[in-house]
């Protein structure tokens, strides 16, 4: 058991989609898993195992931003021999052609917080996927006919609407190529690396920082069941 999660050992799947919302944790669980059980909700963050197409999965909320991503995924692969995390997230997007509803996969992410000086580099690091779960993640997405685009994110520690920087902040990150702003990805690709683990980040954008456009609320878990199904069916054949 680990201090933060607490589930009995064996109870979880060696990969897992890691939602930040616990509501849609439950979500995917009821609506995609076979014989799910709850085997945590310390602190709320909620998680099930159980069957999808008959391989065990995972699906366990991890909070918002570094530090609460970066604490679930430590103890997931370090307490409970997890080999492979999966993200599922939403972001606001800074591209025109990315829209709403388009999936993200974060190739590498830059972030404005401290999380990488823990480890000690003489420079700036920058975190990145397992390629292997990318290239599944991508032949999925084009078998389904799911839009999709693929490079860096920015990991922030402030959410953009609330940015007393100003809501222009993000400009200079998509100038530099950045194609949407979360605020876990970095730690979860650092910590996947720091531990020898795979990872990948799938994310929904939800809204678009550039023309304003968003999912509504009343229909963001279901915005959330394309990423799903893609991470559900790379898992099912890995």
């Amino acid at each position: 058991m680990s201090v933060h999660i607490g589930a009995p050992e064996g109870s979880i799947a060696k990969y897992v989609l890691l939602p930040g919302d616990p509501k849609r944790a439950t979500f995917i669980a009821d609506t995609f898993l076979d014989e799910a059980k709850l085997v945590t909700d310390v602190r709320g963050m909620v998680g099930y195992t159980g069957y999808y197409k008959n391989s065990e999965v995972s699906i366990i909320a991890s909070g918002m931003g570094s530090p609460s991503a970066g604490i679930y995924s430590y103890e997931l692969y370090s307490f409970y021999n997890v080999e492979t995390i999966i993200r599922i997230g939403t972001c606001g997007g800074f591209k025109k052609q990315i829209r709403v509803g388009d999936l993200i996969f974060a190739l590498t992410a830059s972030t404005d917080s401290a999380w990488a000086h823990q480890y000690n580099l003489k420079g700036s690091y920058s975190p990145f996927c397992d390629f292997s779960l990318l290239e599944k993640c991508v032949y999925q997405c084009r078998i389904l006919n799911i839009p999709f685009h693929v490079g860096m994110i920015l990991s922030s520690d402030l959410f953009s609407s609330y940015n007393a920087l100003g809501e222009t902040s993000w400009h200079p990150w998509a100038k530099m190529g950045a194609l949407a702003q979360d605020m876990e990805t970095y730690a979860l690709y650092g910590t996947a690396a720091y531990l020898n683990k795979r990872a990948l980040s799938i994310l929904t954008m939800t809204d678009s920082c550039v023309t304003g456009n968003s999912v509504e609320d009343d229909k963001r878990l279901k915005a959330a069941e394309q990423m799903a199904i893609v991470a559900l069916e790379t898992i099912k054949d890995l």
